[in-house]
């Protein structure tokens, strides 16, 4: 069967002026066309040809050696060409570009931009892409606790986290209370693998273990300090909501940092501000 947004293996089973027509055997009704310009100098009838499945401007299924940046159930990073009427047109490394409806979209995309999508056939029997990629993962990650991985994000919930297609194509998951820096859906995040669920699924923080990260931390608090002139103009105490809006930081890392400053002696705290010593 031929598949359409598929590489496959098939057989030339007639030539004409115009290129060849290739199928599974050599009565193959369903053939589709390569044009002459694709077609491997010396061709002949019998020989087989590895080709992508598309359809062309008149939806007429062909074929094409070119090589397609992603295949039906697959994930990818395409660029963003342009932005029509009824959606994006993502560059997918052919002649034809692939379009990405407004409805499959997550975000408003501009031209430029990369955007992780899958490909799928849509009910018309055409190509199309989708931001919509969660269905799309495995769950088959060869990745263990503490390993550093890389991925992008691809859906944000307020309440569950950043979504992150590890490897763009495996489950990944930044729990909200992970969330303390300025991530968006598109970026590429580098985390650490901090649970492998039972369902294979990938819990990550994009942070060192805290014994780790109390260094840059603690960095950090006192780079914040010195640009406030030497002073916060709050102590410890102060709320979880402004220690995440001023240093991306949860209240226990931010306290941890203070500490160790405090233990080296770099700051003292008073009633209502952290003061370089």
């Amino acid at each position: 069967m031929i598949e359409l947004g598929k590489r496959q293996l098939l057989e030339v089973v007639r030539k004409k002026e115009f290129g060849v027509y290739l199928g599974e055997k050599a009565d193959d009704e369903s053939a589709v066309l390569l044009p002459k310009k694709q077609v491997p100098e010396g061709t002949e009838i019998g020989d087989k040809i590895e080709v992508f499945i598309y359809k062309d401007s008149e939806d007429r299924l062909i074929a094409t050696t070119g090589e397609a940046l992603v295949q039906v159930g697959e994930v990818a990073l395409l660029k963003v060409k342009e932005v029509g009427k009824i959606g994006a047109f993502l560059d997918m490394g052919l002649e034809k570009d692939l379009l990405l409806p407004f409805k499959e979209q997550n975000h408003k995309v501009r031209a430029g931009e990369e955007c992780l999508v899958a490909l799928y056939v849509d009910k018309s029997r055409r190509l199309a892409a989708t931001m919509k990629v969660y269905s799309y993962m495995s769950n088959q990650s060869p990745y263990k606790k503490d390993d550093k991985v890389t991925g992008t994000v691809y859906e944000i919930n307020e309440n569950l986290g950043a979504f992150v297609a590890v490897d763009n194509r495996y489950y990944g998951l930044i729990p909200a209370r992970e969330l303390f820096g300025d991530i968006h859906e598109g970026d590429t995040v580098e985390a650490r693998v901090v649970k492998v669920r039972e369902d294979g699924k990938l819990d990550l923080s994009p942070r060192e273990k805290s014994y780790l990260q109390m260094d840059a931390d603690s960095q950090m608090v006192m780079k914040m300090i010195d640009q406030c002139g030497g002073v916060l103009p709050f102590n410890d105490k102060v709320s979880p909501e402004l220690i995440k809006d001023k240093f991306h930081l949860s209240k226990n890392a931010f306290k941890r940092a203070v500490g160790r400053l405090l233990k080296e002696g770099k700051i003292k705290i008073t009633e209502k501000t952290i003061e370089r010593v």
